[in-house]
């Protein structure tokens, strides 16, 4: 009897302080363009301030960086402050180049991607022009512990690196297209033997692996993107499959 009303007790323990970390987003938006042209979207944590400001901590340093035109990080510059550095560098450029009708452009479109009990995951697509050929995009996957707010890591996520390795390339060689069908997947990695990117992001799909642009060979057009079915991976990552 003892031993059920402590298991009892621990449950309500456990439901009261889930209960207790409340969250949800809200959009919010910079638009300006009467110097630089600047459009930024991203999704801002509401609710139990701790975790809502971890998140949003976060996503805040990472569109700044995106930004920052400075070859250092800043890992406490706002976007406020990003906005303002941008814009201030696209003046300077106009001072010195004044026969340039080059226009600077930032835009930045964040959204909520997938929420479950074990993990938040926000994707951040941003487009940055300053001049040349072509701007740059990038996407940014960014998965929060809903319950404390921390960003989980790849060693968060994958609990047996080797077989979710193996599962990735068979994955990944099953679902790109190579240009000649005589590469190799060392073609795709400059001579080296399969890596897992830097970026990755559950959705209802699976987890999806993201190779962002010259992060695997120039040949890639764009973000490659591999889909891992939960299935495939059971078993092999910290958060449970079955939770979503």
């Amino acid at each position: 009897m003892k031993k059920i009303i402590y298991l009892l007790l621990v449950s309500l323990v456990v439901t009261a302080c889930n209960e207790d970390i409340k969250l949800s987003f809200e959009t919010q938006h910079i638009d300006k363009s009467a110097d630089a042209v600047i459009s930024i979207k991203y999704p801002k944590a509401i609710g139990t301030k701790l975790v809502a400001e971890k998140i949003n901590q976060k996503i805040e340093h990472v569109i700044a960086n995106e930004m920052n035109m400075a070859e250092t990080t800043e890992n406490d510059m706002s976007i406020k402050d990003a906005v303002a550095q941008f814009d201030d560098e696209y003046k300077t450029f106009k001072k010195d180049f004044q026969d340039t009708s080059q226009k600077w452009e930032v835009k930045v479109d964040g959204k909520v991607l997938y929420e479950s009990l074990e993990v938040i995951t926000i994707s951040l697509q941003s487009y940055i022009d300053t001049g040349g050929a072509h701007g740059n995009s990038r996407l940014t996957y960014l998965n929060f512990n809903p319950e404390t707010g921390a960003l989980l890591e790849e060693d968060d996520i994958i609990s047996n690196q080797s077989k979710f390795k193996s599962v990735a390339e068979k994955a990944f060689k099953d679902q790109t297209k190579p240009v000649d069908p005589d590469e190799t997947i060392e073609d795709f990695f400059f001579g080296e033997d399969f890596q897992l990117p830097s970026n990755m992001g559950f959705t209802k799909a699976g987890l999806v692996l993201l190779y962002n642009n010259y992060e695997i060979a120039s040949y890639a057009q764009g973000a490659t993107k591999i889909i891992l079915p939960y299935e495939d991976v059971k078993g092999l990552l910290k958060i449970n499959p079955q939770t979503f």
